[in-house]
């Protein structure tokens, strides 16, 4: 899943499309080195990114995807959104996946929409509501207080008859830099809950945090992590590069068919 920020605040610099033309060239770009979807996003998540107006996500995100979906009419399309509004008007341009950090909390519609219109959904881990999704709690045990708010509502969507369903433990929203190691540490215990597993690790804090670097310089470490994410039963790598993740996807399932079943153990 290759990213496409349609903002100008994103984390990091190389990520931000400000036009629909550079949108589509990156798009060309991403899909020559083997990207299987796009994660088109208005609002940025970044730490300390101030909010922008439904209406303002709206007007960024919709001549994207219009354009995109006559551009590259067999391309999925995901919607990087917490808000129903701009969900529903990116779905009427063109998108076909719903990736929602706010896990169906910061917007009390989410979920009846996506359950009656069988909308395929990322859901995401985190704490609060969008303002509140850096603050970090005082997890008793990270691990258990993530898988078991998406096992519960894992269940309920399914109960409620949602067939397209995708997990993300949320790295990098609420919680710390030692949570989020933590996490991907136990990543193969979240294959239990009997959906595919997304990660975005790409250039995130936790890497360029940790070693002391900035975003533009975490290539390496984002390559290394999505490495060990995969072999931990990750299925799709939301990234900024796209070449390098491929060629980790490529090295990862080749060493699988030598039966290795943890390189990091």
């Amino acid at each position: 899943m290759g990213i496409l920020n349609v903002t100008p605040d994103s984390f990091y610099e190389g990520s931000r499309i400000n036009s629909v033309d550079a949108a589509l060239q990156q798009a060309e770009k991403m899909i020559s080195e083997g990207v299987t979807m796009l994660d088109v996003g208005g609002h940025s998540t970044r730490p300390g990114a101030e909010p922008v107006s439904e209406q303002e996500e709206i007007s960024r995100v919709i001549p994207i995807i219009n354009a995109l979906s006559k551009r590259f009419p067999t391309l999925i399309i995901s919607i990087d959104t917490y808000r129903l509004s701009v969900a529903k008007a990116a779905f009427d341009a063109g998108a076909h996946i719903l990736n929602d950090i706010g896990g169906g909390q910061m917007d009390d519609g989410i979920f009846d929409w996506i359950c009656s219109e069988q909308i395929p959904y990322v859901l995401t881990h985190s704490v609060g509501k969008f303002e509140e999704v850096h603050q970090i709690p005082a997890y008793e045990n990270v691990v258990d207080a993530v898988w078991t708010d998406l096992a519960k509502k894992v269940q309920l969507l399914r109960s409620r008859g949602l067939k397209n369903l995708l997990i993300d433990p949320g790295f990098g929203f609420s919680k710390s830099l030692d949570h989020n190691y933590e996490l991907l540490s136990k990543l193969s215990q979240f294959k239990l809950l009997g959906a595919p597993i997304l990660v975005g690790l790409s250039r995130k804090t936790m890497i360029h945090k940790f070693l002391k670097i900035d975003a533009d310089q975490s290539l390496t470490g984002s390559t290394a992590l999505h490495a060990i994410a995969l072999n931990k039963g990750a299925s799709i790598l939301r990234v900024h590069d796209v070449k390098e993740a491929m060629e980790v996807i490529k090295l990862v399932h080749k060493l699988k068919q030598y039966g290795v079943s943890d390189i990091c153990e």
